[in-house]
């Protein structure tokens, strides 16, 4: 066996080791080995993906060997290798650019304790991409949950503990939900493997009498890991958890943790409910419907608000939508948009949460709007990352937002009814009209000079802000400039899925 195959586990086995060291060490020594050791991850990932691609196969990691249903697996192929290489080039780009902000809203010697928090993130995330067993999905899907809540929590403000405490209650009750669902899948198929489980069910689910007992497991599944992501109407936690957070935890919450719930969701469908029972299933519908409501929702209530971050975290919540409209349509072509609008809205999302404080700090430190005038020409920098995400959200061509939704649009034509294609059709346009709205009327108001003397003066930056800007920033261009590449591989890694 080729040792490469050996490399996701050691994602999951390293990260769960660093994140103990981390709390051994100086806040600095910290901040320096985590940043090392996600680029040693960034490798490691990397090889499996250029594996995968070049050998054209998956492999699984069987753990301990133990039978079914009790034995635990990962398992690798295109799609979760891209994934899970964006997860980790976003991750290593919130912490480098969004340091200079850690430093000042947390206490020096809770700093460590911080990257402990991101490296058992890291853990989670990586072991919610690779696993391919449902309990195995469970455990780390809580250990995400609390290592959530101790990033929100760490800068310590009555307004982030109270955002933290909120965020905890939903996801406890996501996650019961998700186990509740699990233990009925588990209850009539004896697996908990996925593949196993998908063969029993398919097996099961010709029989009517037992074809609603499925839907109601799959539905209580759906339902907590829907309340875990925050699609519509369960996103009203997004303004306080992404708006008080210190950056670096706003953008890994908002483009990474929200993204491994529905990535899971995803997997649990594909592999081990499978895609057509699932067709049998009213869900799909459902989530259509839901995420054309939050895609519209979620602008409106950023039109409403006149704080920058709670714009950008209601923004978040029209982009989860999306994804879930994706879901929805079903499909190659479905799918397929669903999962470059992950890689798309992870890239875009951080970029802009990474922005907005050094917007704020050139306007007094405030996000109110009122106080934002002219903070672009101030902090010109800062000004263009912001429009370059902005662009992107509204979905202007060579942005990675405009090929996202110009999948969307295509996988509607290609495998939506008249009225499906109807419907999506119109939440692309009112969606795209109302990002627009906020998102220009931001960036005027951001470069308009405020009639101010003294203080058009260009803030420095350092290149640890500088140099992961610009890696988000091509990453979104090349998603926007050369889309095909990556559609490409998320077909193969889809077609690997069966």
């Amino acid at each position: 066996m080729e040792f490469v195959r050996n490399f996701p586990l050691f994602t999951i086995v390293l990260s769960l080791f660093s994140g103990v060291l981390c709390y051994m060490l100086k806040p600095k020594a910290a901040k320096i080995y985590t940043l090392i050791y996600e680029g040693v991850l960034i490798v490691f990932v990397s090889s499996v993906l250029l594996y995968v691609v070049k050998t054209g196969t998956s492999f699984t990691y069987v753990m301990g060997e133990f039978p079914a249903p009790w034995g635990n697996e990962i398992r690798a192929g295109i799609l979760e290798a891209l994934i899970a290489l964006t997860f980790l080039i976003v991750e290593i780009c919130s912490v480098s650019a969004g340091h200079r902000f850690l430093v000042e809203d947390m206490d020096e010697s809770k700093q460590n304790l911080f990257y402990t928090l991101v490296n058992l993130m890291t853990a989670a995330l990586m072991a919610l991409v690779w696993t391919n067993d449902l309990f195995t999905g469970y455990v780390f899907l809580e250990i995400l949950t609390l290592t959530s809540c101790g990033v929100l929590i760490v800068r310590e403000i009555g307004r982030t503990t109270l955002a933290a405490v909120r965020y905890m209650i939903l996801n406890l009750l996501g996650s019961g939900l998700f186990l509740l669902g699990v233990v009925l899948l588990y209850d009539i198929t004896g697996h908990l493997l996925m593949v196993p489980m998908q063969g029993a069910i398919a097996q099961l689910a010709a029989d009517p009498n037992v074809l609603p007992v499925i839907g109601v497991a799959v539905g209580i599944l759906t339902i907590g890991l829907c309340i875990k992501s925050g699609l519509f109407p369960f996103y009203f936690w997004m303004p306080d958890t992404y708006g008080w957070a210190t950056p670096t935890a706003a953008a890994l919450l908002s483009s990474l943790v929200s993204k491994a719930y529905i990535f899971l969701l995803f997997k649990t469908y594909y592999r081990a409910i499978g895609i057509e029972v699932l067709d049998m299933l009213p869900i799909k519908n459902i989530l259509l419907v839901l995420g054309i409501c939050g895609m519209i929702a979620g602008s409106v209530e950023a039109i409403h608000t006149n704080n920058l971050n709670h714009m950008v975290a209601y923004s978040s919540a029209a982009q989860i939508g999306y994804i879930y409209m994706g879901i929805g349509l079903g499909g190659m072509a479905g799918f397929t948009a669903a999962m470059f609008h992950i890689i798309a809205h992870a890239l875009t999302k951080s970029q802009l949460f990474l922005t907005t404080p050094r917007l704020a700090e050139a306007g007094g430190g405030t996000l109110k709007f009122k106080d934002l005038q002219g903070v672009g020409l101030k902090t010109k920098v800062a000004g263009v990352y912001f429009t370059f995400g902005a662009l992107s959200m509204i979905g202007i061509p060579i942005f990675a937002g405009f090929s996202s939704k110009l999948q969307f649009a295509l996988a509607a034509v290609a495998g939506g009814s008249g009225k499906k294609v109807i419907l999506v059709m119109m939440g692309l346009a009112i969606s795209s009209m109302l990002n627009a709205l906020y998102f220009i009327m931001t960036m005027i108001r951001i470069f308009t000079p405020d009639g101010k003397p003294g203080k058009s003066e260009m803030m420095h930056h350092h290149i640890n802000y500088h140099l992961p800007m610009l890696v988000l920033t091509a990453g979104n261009l090349l998603l926007g400039l050369n889309s095909g590449f990556v559609v490409e591989l998320i077909n193969k890694g889809l077609e690997m899925f069966r």
